[in-house]
């Protein structure tokens, strides 16, 4: 539901128009160095305000409101919030009768039987991915040798980085969106990370980001390009006693384990499905397939904002394996 960690644990609340969001967090070790200036630049990376990013503009300043004293972690439950202010609700009235296609409107209202708070999306909106932003803060903290490289390597279906800018000037000047490929990776990976069978590393990242809106896709290392390739190809020869080796088409996990190269974790992010263009849908008022003109403030590519929240997904599934790791090891997690 909205709580997800075996020892590094997340509890993540809000509607994108209700009062605030944020998020609970559980387990963190204490004497953890920490204050609001820490989560400046991750959750600025997030903030719309570029070419293809939503005109609502919110501050996102957080409010740490328990589990840190004195400029350190108590070992409580620490509680991050940020308030909402800049809502304009009136947009999504219509959108009760008439969903919007391929977004959480219909399912939503069936599932919780029209008492969700459709306003903006609600507990459905990108908005709350703030928390996940946050915890991400916290989680590199405790995986803090660890360096993460982060990137978009396709926009719509193009790969060339420098004609990513005319993408986007496209699909904003024909009120469209456009999808793509994030890759993730992480160096300088500790070898053992991971708790197999059902909490495999790759398990526990995956479950991670499924959870952030519109992922539509995980895979690990040279991931579904994998088919074409014999196993005498695929296999990643060691080639030193640290367990380096010659590719890494396995993305640095073996047997749900890292084994201590680069960790590479690519992830496919959907077009935003509120677009400007009028669409053909149903609506239930009039029990007949309309034109929606859907109204609003919305991301022509979620993917430029999303970067940092999958970032923070991984980081979260990082430090559980690295807390559920020492736990084994007597709790000596800097060891």
């Amino acid at each position: 539901m909205n709580h997800i960690g075996r020892l590094f644990q997340v509890n993540i609340f809000g509607e994108s128009h209700g009062k605030s969001v944020g998020v609970l967090l559980d387990g963190v070790p204490a004497g953890i160095p920490l204050q609001e200036e820490d989560f400046k630049q991750d959750l600025s990376r997030r903030k719309s305000g570029g070419l293809g990013t939503t005109p609502r503009i919110e501050t996102d300043e957080i409010l740490i409101e328990s589990g840190v004293f004195c400029g350190a972690t108590t070992g409580g439950a620490i509680l991050l919030r940020f308030l909402n202010s800049n809502v304009n609700s009136k947009d999504y009235t219509n959108l009760l009768k008439h969903p919007r296609p391929s977004h959480a409107d219909f399912v939503s209202g069936v599932k919780y039987h029209g008492y969700q708070d459709y306003r903006g999306g609600g507990s459905f909106s990108g908005r709350l991915t703030l928390g996940l932003v946050a915890a991400g803060v916290i989680a590199k903290k405790i995986i803090k040798d660890v360096k993460f490289h982060t990137e978009i390597v396709q926009l719509g279906k193009v790969k060339d980085k420098d004609k990513f800018h005319k993408v986007l000037e496209e699909v904003v000047q024909k009120q469209d969106s456009v999808g793509g490929i994030v890759r993730i990776q992480v160096e300088h990976m500790p070898i053992g990370l991971g708790e197999p069978y059902f909490d495999s590393l790759e398990s526990t990242i995956s479950h991670l980001l499924f959870s952030v809106g519109g992922v539509k896709g995980v895979s690990f290392g040279i991931g579904f390009e994998g088919v074409a390739l014999k196993g005498s190809e695929f296999n990643d020869g060691i080639v030193d006693e640290f367990g380096n080796t010659r590719t890494n088409h396995n993305g640095g996990i073996n047997g749900g384990i890292s084994n201590g190269n680069a960790l590479i974790v690519n992830v496919f992010v959907k077009p935003t499905p509120s677009i400007g263009l009028p669409q053909e849908t149903y609506n239930f008022e009039t029990k007949q397939i309309e034109v929606l003109k859907i109204e609003g403030r919305h991301d022509a590519a979620i993917i430029l904002r999303a970067q940092v929240v999958l970032e923070a997904c991984v980081a979260i599934a990082l430090a559980d394996a690295t807390l559920m790791d020492s736990a084994y090891k007597d709790g000596k997690l800097y060891e």
